[in-house]
Parts: structure tokens; C-alpha cells; sequence
């Protein structure tokens, strides 16, 4: 490939990547799926903009996926890891099992023989760590129990990668000695005890190369003040751990995630992950494109039939077998289906297995390439599962995944009802608390009512917003109602709920922004404050006094903001309309008046700030100020 044709395709890869994947993200498609697509429509059986080079860049990008684990490792401390042992040994264990072993029935009943079945069912066996970690991380989900359980299994599965290869050679007899064993050509000489040392001592080096050694190393790199020799070390040793992982015959993922995982409590971590990331995204994406580009649609439609029954049994098997672990594991139906559909397609590294079956004697041509498309095919479909999931099962699971009961709260009394008490109403929480201020704690957040409970609050389950748990709270009796949620949908349906059913009740409650505490106010709340408004002027006091301000005028300048910003709400309240040009333009000219003010409190002291304030004054005097100013510089 000359020079000309390296930059040629490159420009034609990354304008696949930045017309397709936007367009896929609006569309709700995900990126991924934007990335496949790209590959098609780029492929030799499209536009035929790339020719078969693409196996070639497939192998490279592949190195996307070796970051990726390594940037999970950092995420995951050992300790975390452990307790995971159980869905990774367990589930993943199962899974792979149960669906090989189903997987080797179909294809011997259908039309393989014995040997092309148990390779079948152990290559089709293994998912798409690739598609899956990156969509559920795209998503926000890898967090939750389903992305939890199917990284355990994507992790199972790249350690039974080796094994796997093993079993392989082992079923190929005479074939597979030849010596051309892809990733484990360069050790294949040596005896079995050898290998296993040789193995050991390797991961042993990652572990205390990482836990002694790394953070030395990092150490003198970051002296330098040099960001690119620091993303230099970090790829420097991501290729060696690459190096030598294939050396030994594992995969190579497996080898840089052990470091991750080493590197987890490194002080450099972020620093590792803000300089890899950019890769990672990168080659990810020209391996998806790379996927794409390489579905023989000549071979697909001469055998349509055939492949689409293949993919149709991969699928339908895959979700069975996964629905029926993730019920065993006691994922609920919601995550279970998550969990089922994360996992259902084939993964990348069938590529590299199907060709060393194929080299080996195992697979002929036809066969080798119909798997060939099933695993692209599978692949492809899987953001499509996603989005079938998430817009019809979801939401109709969401009735079956009935919330727990909620809790009989009896002869509650006290002064105050918190409704929520997530970060927001914690704080607030524990400064009534502190004060002598008994509050009934109601919260629609299970998990954050057991994890509450565990530090001793009285924290009840139910919806506020409903008029009958409200009174169950003592509604009747209290004094204040205090609304600390962070959903504005249900701050508003509570305001409603009390307004109508306990006019009595004092109404203090959160806005989400500025819009948001108009509206409240306009409802007739007795008080309201948004969210983040006291935070961040603390944090500008702290500005301030960075920038040479004394502590004195920090204080006095946060004063004068929030005395003259809460003047400009009650002003505004009753004309708020966020499309009324009127209400626009005089919160511009107000802003431009409270710059004024502050401007001149710097050099001339105007008010005290503990005396009575006469807002309309301090603007006039601002403008006065002002005037004269800019008749000094004329």
C-alpha cells in the first residue's frame, strides 16, 4: 500500500465516521451501529471506496478493544473485583458452557459434522465485548447490576480465550501442529509445564511491575511537565503487555485489564485514562467501520436463506440461555432484559478463531465465510436490539418490576415532611436534624432508602406525590412541607398535591433553575431556592479571594449578588415568560445594572450591607455612577 493510498483511505474512513455516526446518534441508533454502517456503505460491495484491506485494519483497530479493558481495569479495584467472582466464574462460567454445548447440538443436527460443531459452539459462544462495553458505556448503564453481570461474562469469556484455542488445535489433530497457530505460534514449541510457567511469570511481572514499580515510573514522566511522553508511556506499555500476552497465547485484553486493575488506586490514574481515551474512541471506531466493510453481501445474498436461519438460531438461543441465567442470578426483569440483550450477537474475536479453524483444516471456504457474515450480521443487529429493549420492553416490564411496597407510616407528627433525600435533602436532612428538628423522611429511591438506613435515618419508601401517602406522612399536622426531589415533573405534581389537598402547609421546595423557581413561586410556594445558586456563589467568594479580593469585599460582592438577584425574582415573578421579549430584555438590563453595582462597590462603598435595602436606589445610583464615568473618559 503506497503513501497515497494510506492518507487516501484514512480521509475516506474518517468521513465515514463523522457524516454516519452524527446521523446515527440523532436518529437514537447509537454510535455503533453509525460506525457499521459507515463500513457498509464504504465497503467493496457499496461504494467501494476501500478495498479487502479491511481484515488488514480490522486486526490494528482490534487494538481499540485492548485499551478499552485496560481503561475498565482502572475503574475496578481488586477488592471490587473479588466480590464480582461469583458472576464472573459463575454466570460467565455457565454461559459459555451451556451455550456451546447447545450451539454444538443445533449445528451437528443441521449440517455440520462433529468436529465443525464443538468449534462452532465455542467460537459462537463468545460476545461482543467491543459492541457491548461501549453501548452500555454510551448509555450510562454499565454501572447498573445488568452492565455489572454482562461485563463478568464479556470478562469469562476473554480469559476462556486460550482454552479455547487449545481445544481448537486439540480437535484439528495433525493440522493444527504445523505450527501456524496465530497468537500462540511462539510458544507452541515449548512443553506444557514451560507454558505455564512462562505464562506465570508474565502476569506475575504485570501485577508487580504495576503495584511497585508503575507509579516511579509515571512519577519521572510527569516531572517532565510533557503530556505527549506521559500518552507515550502509557502506550509503550499497553503494547508490551500486548506483546507479551500473545507471546504466552492470551488475549491480550485480558493481559492490560490485569494492569488496569493493578494501576486502580495509582494517583495517576485519570491522567491514564484522559490520555488513552481519545484512542480507544478512535480505534473502536475504525474497528466497527472495519466490520462493516468486511460482509461479503455477494456471498449473503446467494445463501440468504441459510444465513439468516443461522443468525436467527445464534440469536434466539443466545437470548433463551441468557434470560434463563440472568432469572437464576436473580436479575430483576427489567436489568435481566437488559442483560439478555446486551449479550446476544457474536463477539470480534470470532474473526481471529474462525480463520485459525479455517487454516487448521477445520472449516472450508463456504463454511468459514457464511460464519464469517453470521458473526458481522450478529454484530450489526446488536445496537438494534438495544433500541427494541429500551423503546418497547423496557417500559412494559416497568409495571412487572412493580416498585416494592411502600412502607405504613404510622402516627408521624413531627413539624417537617422532606420529600426526597438524595444528596440535595440530606444536606438539609442533617441541618434540621442538628437544630432539634424532628422531619418525616419520605424518599421513591429504594436502593438509596436501604443505603440510608444503614447510617441510622428514619427514612420511609413511598410516592409523595400521592395524595394519601402524603397524608400518611402527617401531612395534616405539619407544619412545613420541605420538597428536596430532583425530578421538576415531581416537584411540580407535589406542589399541586399539597396546595390542594393541605393549604396550611408552609411550602419550601427546590428549583431546578431560574424558569423552574418562577413558576414556583407563581404556584404560590412560600419559598423557593435553585439548586445550585448558594453553591456556586460560594464558590465565586472562593474565586475572589483568589484574585486579590479581600475576604471582606468577597463577602460583601456574594451579598450584594444574591440580595439583588433574589430582588430581580420577586420583580420578574409575576410577568415571568420565557418567550415574552419584555421579560428577556429587562433581565438583560437588570444584570447590566447589578455589574454596575458591583463594579462600583469595589472602589466607593455605596450601603451598608445589614441596612434595609432600597433596590431601585442602588440602581439608580448605579447608572448615576455610570454616566459620570463615561463622561470622565470622553
Amino acid at each position: 500500500m503506497t503513501q497515497d493510498s494510506i492518507f487516501l483511505n484514512s480521509i475516506i474512513y474518517l468521513t465515514a465516521a463523522v457524516v454516519s455516526v452524527p446521523i446515527a446518534k440523532k436518529a437514537g441508533l447509537g454510535s455503533v451501529l453509525g460506525y457499521l454502517l459507515a463500513g457498509i456503505i464504504i465497503g467493496p460491495h457499496a461504494l467501494h471506496l476501500v478495498g479487502n484491506e479491511g481484515a488488514e485494519i480490522m486486526h490494528f483497530a482490534e487494538f481499540g478493544v485492548v485499551i478499552m479493558l485496560f481503561l475498565i481495569g482502572l475503574e475496578l479495584h481488586p477488592s471490587m473485583l473479588w466480590q464480582m467472582k461469583r458472576q464472573i466464574f459463575g454466570l460467565g462460567g455457565l454461559q459459555i458452557g451451556i451455550t456451546a454445548s447447545i450451539i454444538t447440538v443445533l449445528s451437528a443436527f443441521f449440517w455440520l459434522n462433529l468436529t465443525q460443531a464443538v468449534t462452532t459452539g465455542l467460537i459462537l459462544a463468545i460476545s461482543s465485548t467491543a459492541i457491548v462495553l461501549q453501548t452500555l458505556s454510551e448509555k450510562g448503564l454499565l454501572k447498573t447490576q445488568a452492565g455489572q453481570h454482562s461485563f463478568s461474562v464479556l470478562l469469562m469469556q476473554d480469559i476462556s480465550v486460550i482454552p479455547i484455542l487449545s481445544i481448537i488445535a486439540l480437535l484439528a489433530g495433525e493440522a493444527a501442529s504445523s505450527g501456524d497457530l496465530i497468537v500462540t505460534e511462539n510458544v507452541v514449541a515449548h512443553e506444557g509445564w514451560q507454558k505455564f510457567l512462562i505464562i506465570i511469570a508474565i502476569v506475575a511481572f504485570i501485577i508487580i511491575a504495576g503495584r511497585f514499580f508503575a507509579h516511579y515510573l509515571f512519577r519521572f514522566i510527569a516531572e517532565t511537565k510533557m503530556r505527549e511522553i506521559f500518552t507515550a508511556t502509557a502506550l509503550l506499555m499497553i503494547i508490551s503487555i500486548t506483546l507479551a500476552m500473545n507471546y504466552v497465547g492470551l488475549s491480550p485484553a485480558l493481559g492490560t485489564f490485569i494492569a488496569g486493575v493493578v494501576l486502580a488506586n495509582s494517583e495517576y490514574r485519570h491522567e491514564l485514562e484522559n490520555n488513552l481515551e481519545p484512542f480507544k474512541g478512535l480505534l473502536l471506531g475504525l474497528f466497527f467501520i472495519s466490520v462493516g466493510a468486511n460482509i461479503d453481501f455477494i456471498l449473503l445474498k446467494n445463501n440468504l436463506l441459510t444465513i439468516v436461519f443461522i443468525l436467527s438460531l445464534l440469536i434466539i438461543t443466545k437470548l433463551i440461555v441468557l434470560y434463563i441465567l440472568g432469572r437464576a442470578f436473580k436479575l430483576n426483569y427489567s436489568q435481566n432484559m437488559l442483560f439478555t440483550f446486551s449479550l446476544a450477537q457474536s463477539g470480534e474475536f470470532a474473526f481471529v478463531l474462525i480463520s485459525f479453524a479455517t487454516q487448521n483444516g477445520i472449516y472450508d471456504s463456504f463454511t468459514s465465510g457464511v460464519l464469517l457474515i453470521v458473526v458481522a450480521l450478529s454484530m450489526l443487529i446488536t445496537p438494534l436490539l438495544f433500541i427494541i429493549n429500551e423503546k418497547w420492553i423496557q417500559p412494559k416490564l416497568a409495571k412487572i418490576d412493580a416498585k416494592p411496597p411502600e412502607d405504613i407510616i404510622d402516627n408521624e407528627t413531627n413539624p417537617v415532611i422532606i420529600a426526597g433525600f438524595g444528596r440535595f435533602g440530606m444536606v438539609l436532612g442533617r441541618f434540621l436534624v442538628a437544630n432539634g428538628i424532628k422531619a418525616t423522611i419520605i424518599d421513591n429511591n429504594p436502593h438509596n432508602i436501604d443505603y440510608l438506613r444503614k447510617f441510622g435515618y428514619k427514612v420511609y419508601y413511598g410516592d409523595i406525590t400521592n395524595a394519601n401517602t402524603l397524608k400518611s406522612a402527617g401531612a395534616e399536622e405539619a407544619k412545613i412541607l420541605v420538597i428536596t426531589m430532583n425530578d421538576r415533573n415531581q416537584i411540580d405534581s407535589l406542589v399541586n398535591v399539597a396546595k390542594r389537598n393541605h393549604p396550611h402547609l408552609k411550602l419550601i421546595v427546590r428549583g431546578i433553575d431560574i424558569a423552574h423557581a418562577l413558576e414556583l413561586k407563581n404556584k404560590g410556594v412560600d419559598a423557593v431556592k435553585q439548586e445550585t445558586f448558594g453553591s456556586a456563589v460560594s464558590l465565586g467568594i472562593e474565586a475572589l479571594k483568589n484574585l486579590d479580593f479581600n475576604s471582606y469585599q468577597a463577602q460583601r460582592a456574594a451579598n450584594t449578588f444574591k440580595h439583588l438577584g433574589q430582588q430581580l425574582m420577586d420583580k420578574l415573578q409575576q410577568r415571568y415568560s420565557p418567550d415574552d421579549p419584555h421579560f428577556v430584555m429587562e433581565t438583560k438590563k437588570f444584570s447590566e445594572h447589578l455589574e454596575n453595582i458591583l463594579l462600583m462597590q469595589q472602589k466607593h462603598p455605596i450601603q451598608d450591607m445589614d441596612c434595609a435595602w432600597d433596590p431601585e436606589s442602588l440602581i439608580e445610583e448605579a447608572k448615576e455612577h455610570h454616566l459620570k464615568q463615561n463622561k470622565n473618559e470622553n
